[in-house]
């Protein structure tokens, strides 16, 4: 089970990290609520752990955000605020559960475990994240930070092939042959009109992109 915890009380953090580490869990920790939304959106965690009060972003702004942008995790809010109020506009955010501090880990790893065991990714198996990418494989959408992209046929097969295989180098004949497969009249100029084309319609450029070049070889997907 893969738990994100931010938590801005460094002491809290070091206990909870260890106490999930004996648990076997494996655990990513951050501080602020900025670094919660990027690692939430392209780490596919089980259960997220925010702190209300997080610095940058709240971690009630964080399971707002995510929640509006489709993120569907288990989300589970710490804080010291026990008022009927905070709880309800805490659950209100989009988060699934809600425990006041000081809490006892012994419950916290419960529930915890409880929230990993609810079906929150009935498709998951056919969505890819990555980056500020969600790629739908059943319904072939695209969407960048939640705007859906007009990608063609090809663009889009060419995008799959390229994330599926992320951190290898692909030469321009494995894309010929997995993309185009034996269409004959391909050549690597077309390629590279297709990765020029794709990096715009993603917003990217070629020295700031997803996709390197690695020269005299190939493309590569950088996750």
């Amino acid at each position: 089970m893969k738990i994100l915890l931010a938590e801005d009380d460094v002491r809290l953090s070091r206990l909870i990290m260890k106490m999930l580490k004996k648990e076997q869990f494996t655990a990513d920790w951050v501080e602020d609520g900025k670094a919660a939304y990027d690692q939430a959106a392209t780490g596919n965690y089980d259960v997220l752990v925010l702190d209300w009060m997080l610095p940058g972003q709240s971690g009630v702004n964080v399971s707002r955000t995510l929640r509006d942008k489709g993120y569907s995790g288990a989300i589970l809010i710490l804080t010291a605020r026990d008022a009927l109020e905070d709880r309800v506009h805490g659950l209100d955010s989009g988060a699934d559960d809600y425990m006041v501090k000081p809490f006892a880990f012994e419950e916290l790893f419960a529930r915890i475990r409880s929230l990993s065991r609810r079906n929150f990714f009935p498709l998951e198996k056919n969505v890819i994240r990555t980056h500020d990418l969600v790629i739908d494989l059943s319904d072939h959408i695209v969407k960048k930070s939640g705007k859906t992209l007009m990608l063609t046929r090809r663009e889009y097969q060419l995008l799959i092939y390229l994330v599926k295989n992320k951190g290898r180098i692909l030469t321009k004949e494995m894309v010929i042959g997995s993309v185009w497969e034996e269409a004959s009249d391909v050549t690597f100029n077309t390629i590279e009109a297709y990765v020029k084309r794709l990096r715009r319609k993603l917003g990217l450029s070629k020295k700031n992109s997803y996709i390197q070049t690695i020269r005299g070889l190939g493309y590569m997907w950088v996750d």
